[in-house]
């Protein structure tokens, strides 16, 4: 029954080069934290009533810009984390391209699992579940921040949208990035996907 602002992280300088994945100890970088501060104020006005977090450095310093300017918490909540992307995680995009597995990664996602990680469906499955379950912990039309990483995003909002998982890749999810997901008991619908402009309409 929450209207979730789906935020993806700030950047790091690990963004497009290195799959970070559940790395600890990667915080944003000077753009990432500028970027967190910008979207802060974009929010500043709106009746946000929680901010939750994934428990990586990198979300939660995107989502204290946020929790601080509406006298809020932080809350981590572990749903949101970061695909557990096992053997892979820490290795650099341009070695991973090398992979056999990678065209089947970009084009045949579901069903994939990462070498000693999470599948894909694994994956989307707990981040519907925690949205799902945080919906139901809101009043109607309550206004939630979320924040979390590229690929949890883009799963959660093709599932919602009806897509095949094979298709989420489709989605373009920037660095400190709103999507808008309304959820209620029999419907559900969609303001901004991947943007950063006026939230006025969900001013009181």
């Amino acid at each position: 029954m929450a209207i979730f602002f789906l935020v993806r992280h700030g950047h790091t300088a690990l963004v497009g080069n290195t799959l970070a994945g559940r790395l600890a100890g990667i915080h944003l970088n000077e753009q990432g934290g500028s970027q967190a501060r910008r979207l802060a104020a974009e929010l500043a006005e709106l009746p946000i009533k929680a901010v939750y977090a994934s428990p990586l450095e990198r979300t939660q310093e995107t989502a204290e810009s946020i929790a601080r300017l509406h006298n809020r918490p932080v809350v981590v909540n572990a749903g949101l984390i970061e695909l557990d992307f096992g053997e892979w995680q820490g290795k650099s995009i341009k070695q991973l391209k090398r992979s056999r597995l990678w065209k089947t990664v970009q084009k045949s996602p579901d069903g994939f699992c990462f070498p000693a990680g999470e599948s894909f469906n694994q994956a989307q499955s707990r981040i519907v579940q925690t949205l799902q379950t945080l919906s139901q912990t809101h009043a109607e039309d309550e206004l939630v921040v979320c924040v979390s990483h590229c690929d949890p995003i883009r799963l959660a909002l093709a599932y919602f949208l009806g897509m095949p998982l094979n298709t989420f890749q489709r989605l373009r999810i920037d660095t400190a990035s709103v999507s808008v997901l309304t959820l209620s008991d029999d419907t559900t619908s969609f303001g901004l996907i991947n943007g950063l402009t006026s939230f006025s309409a969900y001013r009181e």
